[in-house]
């Protein structure tokens, strides 16, 4: 007798030892046929709930943590200076030609390299680099065709400097020796010293005020200067290693002009930058 699993059975005619009749090779034929399709239909009937029970790894959503404390992070700012412009330089060429103060405003980009000291303190590398260029003209004097005397002024400053940043909350903790969870919010101070390379040039036509002929001329200044800076900010996690990032900057500079513009004091390259960005640990 020969049963399948869906509860059938089979008489199997044995009713001598000996090889098998026709019949009988039939009969067997037919049992092991049975039982194959019904093994295959109760297995496909199990697969779902197998499936449920071990989703697919390659669907599944990477854990929300690290398997490490990391090492440092990178962040990338945009930011937008605002000049103090507190210096002789600025109040003569704002007073003779069409500059206003907000001239000097200028977009900025920025890069920081924070290296973690201990749980709350980093040592931070950064790089600030803005530029302003404005065409002006003069507010009193006109050519000898009535046309306006133009010149462009620029005003490039790279700063690069050594900080320390303090961050209000931990970075993160560990859960165990294999998982590290980021902190959410990281509210953060800082301040440092570095150095400032700085760019000012206009070039165009200039009044000579001796004898009040037009000329056309280019005049440069360059060079490094001493800076310091501070600053305050938070980052603010929005994927497993990215934070969006926002700050606000003090950098004190002043430089002494070239031979261009003798007698003038030192120009103030000092402002304040608000920034906005990404940092992104590894």
């Amino acid at each position: 007798m020969c049963h399948d699993p869906a509860g059938a059975s089979f008489a199997l005619n044995d009713p001598s030892p000996g090889v098998p009749d026709a019949a009988e090779v039939q009969s067997m034929r037919c049992c092991l046929t049975r039982l194959v399709l019904t093994s295959l239909v109760l297995s496909s009937a199990a697969l779902p709930a197998a499936a449920q029970n071990n989703p697919n790894p390659i669907g599944r959503s990477a854990p929300d943590f690290l398997l490490s404390k990391p090492n440092g992070s990178v962040t990338v700012r945009g930011s937008w200076l605002f000049s103090r412009h507190q210096s002789d330089w600025y109040d003569f060429v704002t007073d003779q030609l069409t500059l206003e103060s907000k001239d000097f405003n200028a977009p900025g980009f920025g890069l920081d390299g924070n290296v973690p000291l201990n749980s709350h303190l980093d040592a931070q590398f950064s790089f600030d680099i803005s530029r302003s260029k404005t065409l002006s003209e003069y507010r009193r004097f006109v050519d000898n065709r009535n046309l306006p005397i133009e010149q462009t002024t620029t005003l490039r400053q790279i700063n690069l400097g050594a900080n320390l940043r303090y961050s209000f909350a931990e970075r993160g903790r560990a859960l165990s020796q294999f998982a590290w969870i980021p902190t959410k919010v990281v509210p953060f101070v800082g301040g440092g010293a570095g150095a400032m390379h700085y760019t000012l040039e206009q070039i165009g036509d200039f009044v000579d005020f001796v004898d009040f002929s037009v000329f056309g001329d280019r005049f440069e200044s360059h060079g490094w200067t001493p800076s310091a800076q501070a600053f305050g900010g938070v980052d603010v996690r929005v994927f497993k290693r990215v934070y969006a990032t926002m700050d606000a900057r003090y950098l004190w500079a002043d430089a002494e002009l070239g031979l261009d513009w003798v007698g003038f004091e030192p120009i103030d390259l000092t402002g304040f930058r608000l920034s906005g960005g990404v940092n992104v640990i590894f």
